[in-house]
């Protein structure tokens, strides 16, 4: 993750939040990289390894059997954390498609994280502990009723985590396997997650 390029103090007061969202929109962003809104600041998170891209992939693949015509799959969908003045862009969202092809198209304003109905992310070298913790933290408070971690850089070794059943800003319930092992989702996701070829 690089250095941030906006710091809320050039902005008064209460209007913190909205300077940075604005400032988020206008963003000139090189091709491949995100910019994600986090502690006050603008970062730029970089283009991912192509084993990263390899699993979001596979993932995507899987999900799009048993996905309902009404939703669909979203890559660098931005998802507001309102609760925490959090901005993130995640590997994959899983989201009713009005609520993202329904807008404007000259808005891009972020989609609320609570309408969200899956997120993943995939970690990387740089960010596996902002994904780990952070981002964890943060959409359990969305709340984000599923957070799949794919974590290639685990000290254990790679690992797929499930997380659900956010309430008071932690998940209740987790389900963890090692890459090799079916990861089993929950309703409304009927999927056997097959880690066996997952590049890492």
């Amino acid at each position: 993750m690089t250095a941030a390029v906006v710091e809320p103090g050039r902005s008064a007061g209460g209007r913190a939040w909205e300077y940075l969202l604005q400032s988020w929109r206008e963003l000139d962003v090189p091709e491949g990289w995100s910019a994600e809104i986090d502690g006050g600041r603008i970062t730029l998170v970089p283009p991912p390894h192509r084993h990263h891209d390899g699993i979001a992939a596979r993932v995507q693949r899987a999900l799009y059997g048993v996905l309902r015509p009404d939703w669909e799959i979203y890559q660098t969908l931005g998802i507001h954390i309102a609760p925490l003045g959090k901005l993130y862009m995640p590997d994959l969202v899983i989201a009713p498609s009005a609520l993202v092809e329904g807008v404007d198209a000259d808005v891009s304003d972020p989609l609320d994280a609570a309408e969200a109905l899956l997120v993943v992310e995939i970690t990387s070298r740089g960010n596996a502990e902002d994904d780990r913790k952070k981002k964890l933290w943060a959409h359990a408070h969305a709340p984000v009723p599923v957070y799949l971690l794919i974590d290639r850089f685990d000290e254990h070794g790679p690992t797929a985590t499930l997380f659900t059943g956010p309430a008071n800003g932690a998940y209740r319930h987790t389900e963890r396997v090692a890459f090799g092992e079916v990861l089993k989702l929950p309703e409304p996701f009927p999927v056997a997650l097959e880690t066996e070829h997952f590049p890492h």
